[in-house]
């Protein structure tokens, strides 16, 4: 059973880079990674966050790094993924991309301004397939490499208020599923996660705002499991998928959204 555990349920000796870290997901993402014995890089936009979080994770026994990196800047990004190859001796076995973004504010799709559209649809997929991009040769130099996108239900159905952010979402899972066939050849594996309400920061800021709980209220009625999902709910997936364990698994889209997608009728019927 030993060998087991080592062979599949380890990453020791793995390197992997997550970016937007500091918080939420991400955050939960660097720190399952890093359980699992992956040296961990990471970004964030800002180094007060990033200082507190290298910290905190040193404290902890985790071997993580990380940069100041605002995911929209083009050459901010080439300048992560020097450091990265600088630090990984040219070589990277896993990428998470999971810096995101939404609208600040509810808003109905005529409401929106292009620059709002471009700023989405630069964080959330422009950013994903850069990064991608630019590790190609670090992950395909590693003999084993997988990416993990971080998606969203709102790239699987139609749902009030955001057209752009789940257009970049639905982007991401195709993305997804043509970098799994493209990269293959190489020993690249590339899958996504689509998690539902999650308990971030992001989401709790926004409980002093009335019609924001009321809308949470009536979302989590309609979930089966009748909550919001933690962060660690959805990193344990990401972490799974970058396992040896889940070595043939690839382009795939996984659910993690306490069964909203799947309910076709009102759980009070039952």
């Amino acid at each position: 059973m030993a060998n087991i555990r080592n062979q599949r349920w380890s990453l020791k000796g793995k390197t992997a880079l997550v970016t937007g870290g500091s918080r939420g997901i991400g955050r939960a993402t660097v720190e399952e990674l890093a359980e699992f014995g992956a040296r961990v890089h990471t970004c964030c936009r800002s180094q007060e966050d990033l200082d507190k979080c290298l910290k905190e994770w040193e404290e902890m026994g985790f071997e993580v790094s990380g940069s100041v990196c605002d995911v929209q800047s083009k050459e901010q990004r080439k300048k992560l993924m020097e450091t990265v190859s600088s630090l990984f001796n040219g070589t990277l076995n896993i990428l998470v991309n999971n810096a995101g973004r939404t609208l600040s504010s509810l808003k109905s799709t005529v409401e929106v301004t292009e620059e709002e559209i471009s700023s989405v649809m630069s964080t959330n997929f422009e950013a994903s397939l850069h990064f991608s991009q630019l590790a190609y040769p670090l992950l395909k130099a590693s003999g084993n490499g997988s990416i993990v996108f971080i998606s969203s239900v709102s790239g699987l159905m139609a749902l009030p208020f955001s057209t752009p952010y789940a257009a970049s979402k639905a982007a991401i899972n195709q993305m997804t599923k043509n970098l799994a066939c493209e990269w293959a050849k190489d020993n690249i594996r590339t899958n996504a996660v689509a998690p539902w309400i999650i308990k971030t920061r992001f989401v709790e800021s926004s409980n002093d705002d009335p019609m924001h709980v009321k809308g949470m209220e009536q979302i989590l009625s309609v979930t089966p499991l009748k909550r919001a999902g933690e962060p660690h709910e959805v990193s344990s997936m990401v972490a799974f998928l970058c396992l040896p364990a889940a070595s043939y698994i690839t382009g795939q889209l996984f659910v993690i959204d306490g069964g909203h997608t799947v309910k076709a009728y009102p759980i009070s019927d039952l």
